[in-house]
Parts: structure tokens; C-alpha cells; sequence
């Protein structure tokens, strides 16, 4: 059994954020494995990557979210085939920065609004 880089999200914590905030925090970890990338550390996107897909799996994990697993599973299976696989859905960075940019925003305006 590997160890969850984010302990304190795993063991509950991450059930608290909104869906958007998880997918905005999400987004920060794909957005660090990008740019490792473009700094030409494999390694260091990777991990980034693994970051990533361990948010997503307490996202799909959570029980809030059971009507949007398709679309959720959806995003995994692209992230995969994107950093992973043979990026059969054409995925690009910048397709990738734009998807989370929008939950990043959001995700502010949540907070500036003080609604979870």
C-alpha cells in the first residue's frame, strides 16, 4: 500500500471542499506536473502527476459527487491517456491549463464570498 502525499485530505478533510475547490486543487498539481515537464524533470512531473491522481481518486471517492462520477472518471481517464498513454483524446497543455483555470477562478470567487 503506498502512502497518501496529502494525509490530512485523505483522511476526511478533502469531503469539506466544494467540488469546485477539489478540482481547482487538482488543477495546481496538473499545472505543477506541466511545467516539470517543460523544465525537462521527468521525475519531478511525474510525482506531480501521482499528486494529481490521488486528489482526483478522493474526488471520486467522495459520496457528494455519485451523479458526476461519469464525467469525473471521464477527467482521469483524459489525464492518464494525456501524461501516461498515447494521448489519444489530443489533449494539449494548453487545453489542460484552460480546463483548470476555470476552477481556479471559481474556486476564488467561492472564497471571496465565503460559500463552500
Amino acid at each position: 500500500m503506498t502512502t497518501a502525499q496529502h494525509p490530512s485530505l485523505a483522511a476526511g478533510r478533502w469531503q469539506t471542499f466544494s467540488l469546485v475547490e477539489q478540482l481547482a486543487n487538482i488543477g495546481s498539481e496538473v499545472e505543477r506536473a506541466l511545467n516539470w515537464l517543460n523544465k525537462n524533470n521527468p521525475e519531478y512531473s511525474r510525482l506531480a502527476f501521482l499528486r494529481a491522481l490521488e486528489l482526483l481518486e478522493l474526488t471520486i471517492a467522495d459520496p457528494r459527487h455519485q451523479r458526476r462520477l461519469k464525467e469525473i472518471t471521464r477527467l482521469r481517464e483524459a489525464l492518464l491517456d494525456f501524461f501516461l498513454g498515447d494521448n489519444e483524446f489530443h489533449s494539449t497543455e494548453k487545453s489542460w491549463r484552460s480546463y483548470f483555470y476555470s476552477f481556479a477562478y471559481a474556486s476564488a470567487l467561492e472564497k471571496g464570498r465565503g460559500t463552500r
